[in-house]
């Protein structure tokens, strides 16, 4: 059963509620991680700064690989805003411990809480994006993905400098020489992440459960410690070739781009000479801003030109990625960064999409959280790669030279067989 398709999907109120919910949960994910990236870009250089913050990229992704095939379950089991309403609930105590370990100079406690922040985010994530296939209808599919996606950036973007700014406020007047006073320095901008933990749940109690029929089931324990509903789940997931081949490319697409912001801090360190978080990370929020720009581009083209968005930003990508390691001006890095952006929304948008519009509707938590397991798996690869890079101490530029470059041509022959399938395929409810 379709949901009903609302006239306007700029004037539905309940869209409007749900971006402002996936804003807020983007924009607390990353407010933490942002505080404890940039005690880590402090206090260490090169190698060990690259290793540490591969690291907490990693305590990241580590949740949604292993709650794969529960946080399918939940979403197709039950009701998408109920999932979404407890997951809020989990943020607030969550940011109220964050907050504790901050005032009480806990840095490797914080550092851990990080695991399970993305826990809750793991479990809310299938529920988020199968829910607007219900809230807008088939027809608005690419629209609404290409605005929640913009969305997402722009919360990340904001959420870079807000947090910056006041890390870099916070620590201003002070001398400091550990992890562990530089937490209880920017202990106050914990209260930020429980203050809008509070209003994403009580935003997500006004979300409407628009799939009244729902096919009762059971979660068969002993089939889940065989890891028979493992296999079952990545079995569902190979059905439909442009289902797999869109996980796929997306999956290395994310795998590439965690190397990349895994190491760019520390290139940029080193090139730039530059001490300031705020404009470290500012410049890789250059690529939120291009993000934004692709993401609502390819929301309005997907329809007519998937396969050739597709292969664009693959193509666009490759050559940014080619040059960003041989600039030194800081105009030029954010330049480049803006335009790997812009060439990144223009490449996952269409692939959502296919995702979304050939999944069953009976399933449709089920795969989209395994194009999490995929995308997370391959995206932890990568960074344990860098991480034997940074341990074996290769620097920051050999890294971001060689790795990215050579397996984003992997990425690109997938993306350009991706491009030759027919992807007008009956919709399967």
């Amino acid at each position: 059963m379709r949901a009903t398709l609302p006239p306007s999907l700029y004037r539905t109120t309940h869209f409007i509620i749900f971006l402002i919910i996936a804003f807020i949960n983007a924009f607390v994910d990353l407010g933490h991680k942002i505080i404890i990236q940039n005690t880590v870009f402090k206090i260490y250089d090169d190698s060990q700064q690259v290793l540490l913050t591969a690291l907490v990229n990693g305590l990241i992704l580590l949740p949604f690989i292993l709650t794969f095939t529960a946080s399918g379950f939940l979403s197709d089991r039950f009701a998408k805003p109920r999932i979404m309403q407890w997951a809020a609930f989990m943020a607030i105590i969550l940011t109220l411990l964050i907050t504790f370990s901050y005032y009480q100079g806990w840095f490797i406690f914080a550092f851990c809480m990080t695991f399970l922040l993305a826990l809750q985010s793991a479990i809310y994530s299938p529920a988020k994006y199968g829910y607007i296939r219900e809230l807008v209808g088939d027809q608005k599919i690419a629209d609404a993905n290409g605005l929640t996606q913009a969305t997402s950036i722009v919360a990340i973007l904001s959420g870079i400098i807000l947090f910056s700014v006041g890390f870099e406020h916070y620590l201003a007047p002070h001398d400091f020489d550990s992890e562990q006073q530089i937490v209880m320095l920017i202990a106050p901008l914990g209260w930020l992440l429980v203050l809008l933990s509070l209003i994403e749940f009580l935003l997500a109690l006004s979300l409407p459960d628009l799939r009244k029929q729902r096919r009762a089931r059971t979660f068969n324990w002993q089939q889940y410690r065989q890891g028979q509903l493992f296999k079952n789940n990545l079995t569902l997931l190979r059905q439909s070739p442009v289902i797999w081949l869109a996980i796929l490319a997306l999956s290395l697409f994310w795998g590439i781009s965690q190397t990349v912001l895994a190491t760019f801090p520390a290139f940029a360190k080193l090139v730039l000479d530059e001490s300031n978080t705020v404009v470290i990370q500012g410049l890789l929020a250059c690529a939120g801003i291009g993000i934004i720009i692709g993401s609502i581009t390819a929301g309005k083209l997907t329809n007519h030109f998937s396969r050739y968005l597709i292969t664009i930003g693959a193509l666009g990508q490759l050559i940014v990625l080619s040059i960003l390691p041989q600039l030194a001006d800081t105009l030029l890095f954010a330049s480049a960064i803006v335009c790997f952006g812009l060439f990144g929304g223009l490449f996952i948008v269409p692939l959502n999409t296919l995702i979304q519009h050939h999944a069953p509707l009976s399933h449709l938590g089920t795969i989209l959280a395994g194009n999490n397991w995929l995308q997370n798996m391959v995206m932890l690869t990568f960074l344990v790669l860098t991480m034997l890079a940074a341990l074996f101490n290769l620097s920051s530029w050999l890294i971001l030279i060689s790795l990215p470059v050579i397996l984003f041509l992997c990425f690109l022959l997938l993306s350009l067989k991706i491009s030759n399938i027919t992807v007008k395929v009956d919709v399967l409810d």
